[in-house]
């Protein structure tokens, strides 16, 4: 209580009203409306509102009302206000002619005007009134805070976020000071979108501005500038206008490996580069509203961007692979139209996924070929092997046969590898090479030549034991080798007391041999088959009676029997026997002058090769038959000089060559050959001649 008066005494004058004061205050009877804090740049007007309430006790309608605006801290008995009515009071000589109490406290009114105001005006200010004996208060507890300001406040300038080009739209500038009483400020606008514009509405803190922007206008700046002549301060604000756009071109940038960034902003572009290296594709554009961005390969979208999205979208190759290659295009596109900018991309990659095709002559794939690959073929069939590789760039394509190149069949197109005939030296492995400057790939095909069976090296013999044939046969697949003994049907490995035979094979080759013991007779037709998938071949041992072997026969077993047998039987056996040498010599003829006798009986190699040739099933062969000197050869001498060994004259006999052959019959659909059936004497050297005799007919004589 002690504290309030003095308060009262020091700031409200004498005792009485200063304590009627404060209990008025208390009672609300006094009151004061006014901005706590008032912001203006240096140098500037402004005019602050006011208005006083007080209780009307002690004075009538003519006493005069005084307001005074002290500084802070100021004594109001004998300080000296900044601002008074009350005209013989002195003010502050800082704020003569600047600060006005322009309302009339008699009117309940406090307006304070502020001209020219300066930074150390900056002080918080109270407000005292006076009227009559009783009205006498300090408003301590309503301050008045000026805030002096350097001159950087700028006016607010409104215009809507997105203008639409073509489209007209409204701007406001306002400067948010009170300039009553004051000189008001003049307002322009500045910017390149005003090249049509309105000023609409202009008071002494605001303007309205209409204009139409156009896309060009995006970004530009419009300024609106707030100028005090009378002071000679201007006040400035520029905005940045947002004038919707379609998506500008979009410029890709690329990220390579290590490598600084490439970017391209021209036409379609082409990038090269090699398989696993790293890729990074950035894309911007600038549209607005912000453009949706996306990456395509071709017409697959590979990603896209968020509406909200800042204008720039990557798309990330870790490791470039050949089916990356292609074009890829960045589209940019919002409400208001789109662009695109593409690149193409090239991957360098060595040879890769080579493969051999089996292709028909026009062009057609019939068998695709892995590396390894075993490919069957007939004999005679052809063949067209189509290689194909994957690269970039194209590999240069070639054949191989057993490490040796081979000529390419079409010189423009060495991928191609044409064998009209298949022969059996074409057995074996084909490579195909892909080589480019990235590197070399390889792959390998067997060719396996299937053929039907060939007979080679079938032979028959006499042994002590009996007839002793053999036979060889060489097909792909191995064949299949059997005997035929009459009618009867012999194969495998098996024998019984009439016969044997031992088979075997080992790749392409079979083998067989036969042993006959008994059942051998004049006549018996014996020969060796040989069968697989592709053909048959039969080669037969055809022994054939002959009137010279009845005889030899016949004159063998009179020999042996001896007794019983008459002089008289043994002088015609004689006859008989010259007569048939008689009537033979006359049939077989005089040889021409041009032949020898030894000519006669000596074979052509081609007629003793005649013997080995291999022909289809259906062709016979009949091979020699060499007894070995034995039991069968006693009493038996094959006399060289002897004309009984001229072979005859036979129709069917292919005999010498001559210059003129004879037509083949057109009624024989089989071709049969002859060999000789000889028996060797007990001499080495007439029977090492008797095996090389070629003639298809021989002579066999007895002793």
């Amino acid at each position: 209580m002690l504290l309030t008066l003095i308060f009262a005494v020091l700031w409200g004058g004498e005792w009485a009203d200063g304590h009627k004061g404060l209990l008025w205050s208390q009672e609300s009877r006094f009151s004061l409306a006014v901005q706590e804090v008032v912001t203006v740049p240096e140098g500037l007007c402004v005019l602050v509102p006011c208005s006083v309430t007080y209780p009307r006790e002690g004075w009538d309608k003519d006493t005069p009302a005084y307001g005074y605006w002290f500084i802070e801290g100021t004594e109001t008995l004998h300080g000296l206000p900044v601002a008074t009515n009350n005209w013989s009071r002195e003010v502050e000589p800082r704020a003569k002619g600047r600060f006005y109490l322009v309302g009339n406290p008699q009117e309940y009114s406090c307006t304070l005007l502020i001209k020219n105001p300066q930074r150390e005006d900056s002080k918080s200010y109270h407000f005292r009134v006076e009227r009559g004996k009783s009205v006498r208060y300090n408003f301590m507890d309503k301050k008045l805070y000026l805030n002096v300001t350097a001159r950087t406040q700028k006016p607010a300038v409104y215009v809507p976020e997105t203008l639409e080009p073509g489209q007209q739209v409204t701007a406001i500038c306002v400067f948010d000071l009170n300039f009553q009483q004051c000189q008001a400020p003049t307002f322009s606008w500045m910017g390149a979108a005003l090249s049509t514009h309105q000023i609409s509405l202009t008071t002494a803190r605001i303007s309205v501005l209409t204009f139409t922007p156009s896309s060009e206008d995006h970004d530009a700046s419009l300024t609106c500038r707030v100028h005090f002549p009378r002071e000679g301060v201007s006040f400035e604000n520029s905005v940045q206008l947002n004038v919707a756009y379609a998506p500008k071109v979009p410029v890709i940038s690329i990220f390579q490996d290590n490598r600084s960034a490439l970017m391209l902003q021209g036409d379609s572009q082409s990038l090269t580069v090699q398989k696993g290296q790293f890729l990074r594709l950035l894309c911007e554009t600038d549209g607005s509203p912000p453009a949706t961005l996306s990456w395509a390969l071709e017409d697959r979208v590979l990603s896209w961007s968020h509406l909200s999205g800042s204008g720039r979208l990557q798309l990330a190759l870790p490791r470039v692979k050949p089916e990356d290659a292609g074009r890829y295009t960045c589209r940019g596109e919002n409400r208001l139209g789109f662009q695109s900018r593409s690149l193409n991309l090239s991957v360098q990659y060595a040879p890769e996924n080579l493969t051999v095709m089996v292709s028909g002559a026009d062009g057609t794939v019939l068998q695709n070929l892995g590396n390894g690959a075993s490919l069957p073929i007939l004999e005679g069939e052809s063949l067209r092997l189509l290689c194909v590789a994957h690269s970039n760039p194209a590999a240069r394509l070639s054949w191989a046969q057993r490490w040796e190149f081979l000529s390419p069949s079409q010189p423009s197109d060495p991928a191609v590898l044409e064998l009209p005939r298949i022969q059996m030296e074409h057995e074996g492995e084909f490579i195909c090479e892909a080589s480019n400057p990235l590197g070399s790939l390889q792959v390998s095909l067997h060719l396996s030549v299937r053929y039907p069976p060939r007979l080679l090296g079938h032979s028959c013999s006499w042994e002590d034991e009996g007839l002793r044939c053999s036979c060889s046969s060489r097909a792909q697949p191995a064949p299949s080798l059997r005997w035929r003994l009459g009618e009867a049907l012999l194969e495998g490995n098996h024998g019984n007391d009439s016969y044997t035979v031992t088979s075997s094979s080992a790749g392409p080759w079979a083998n067989s041999s036969l042993s006959l013991r008994t059942g051998l007779s004049a006549g018996l037709r014996l020969s060796c088959e040989a069968e697989n998938v592709h053909g048959a071949q039969r080669a037969s041992v055809l022994l054939l009676p002959e009137e010279e072997g009845l005889i030899s026969k016949g004159f063998s077993s009179g020999v042996l029997l001896g007794t019983g047998v008459t002089a008289l039987f043994v002088l015609c056996l004689i006859l008989v026997f010259v007569k048939i040498l008689r009537k033979k010599q006359t049939q077989a003829g005089t040889p021409t002058q041009a032949e020898t006798p030894t000519q006669a009986e000596t074979p052509t190699k081609a007629e003793t090769h005649r013997l080995r040739v291999t022909r289809r099933s259906t062709i016979l062969d009949y091979v020699n038959v060499v007894p070995n000197p034995g039991h069968l050869a006693r009493n038996r001498r094959a006399k060289p000089s002897s004309p009984s060994r001229t072979p005859p004259a036979d129709a069917n006999s292919p005999g010498p060559k001559s210059s003129r052959p004879a037509p083949e019959s057109g009624k024989h659909k089989e071709e049969i050959h002859y060999a000789a059936l000889n028996f060797s004497g007990l001499r080495a050297q007439e029977t090492q001649e008797s095996r090389n005799i070629g003639s298809e007919y021989a002579a066999i004589r007895f002793h």
